[in-house]
């Protein structure tokens, strides 16, 4: 849920209307923040949504360790949300709370959009196993999906581009990301 990359919580952010998004691939300045924050309340915002992934961390620092690695484990991380919650209110003396969306995000009805993914990921995969196509995954690529060997994802991790579209986008409509 944001422990190494972005994805989630850049696009919750977006599709949430957040003004600032904190992704672990752009470490951020909690005064540049701050100055959005203030910059917000100056033409008259009345609250502001900061979304804070669980491997955000700020320049010249480090992710918020909850427990350190241990034979067959990663380290647990958590907490980035309240420290950057506590620290905003401490620089801005405004009330913040926080949320941590895997506390509240606990599945759901799926939608028209999942159940057809769903369908279109099975049938794909059964195509690739009938022309014994095996040692591979099927990835959504629009408007196709489309086999990609294990061999190729397996121990890697997708970072958001800084050039994303999503990213470019958001820095548009206003979104800080704290750099």
């Amino acid at each position: 849920m944001g422990r190494y990359a972005g994805w989630i919580a850049l696009h919750a952010g977006v599709a949430g209307g957040a003004d600032v998004i904190l992704i672990p691939e752009i470490p951020y300045d909690l005064d540049k923040v701050v100055e959005c924050l203030r910059k917000r309340d100056e033409r008259g915002a009345k609250f502001s949504i900061v979304v804070v992934a669980e491997g955000a961390r700020p320049k010249d620092g480090s992710l918020s360790i909850v427990e350190a690695a241990k034979a067959g484990h990663a380290e647990r991380l958590g907490g980035a949300a309240k420290a950057c919650g506590d620290e905003l209110t401490r620089m801005t003396g405004k009330e913040t709370r926080h949320v941590v969306l895997g506390h509240l995000q606990r599945g759901g009805a799926p939608t028209a959009f999942d159940r057809t993914l769903a369908t279109r990921f099975g049938g794909k995969a059964v195509e690739l196993c009938l022309r014994g196509q095996f040692g591979k995954m099927v990835a959504n690529h629009p408007p196709e999906l489309v086999p990609i060997p294990l061999a190729e994802v397996v121990g890697r991790t997708k970072l958001v581009p800084l050039d994303y579209d999503l990213v470019q986008t958001a820095r548009m409509m206003g979104v800080s990301f704290g750099d």
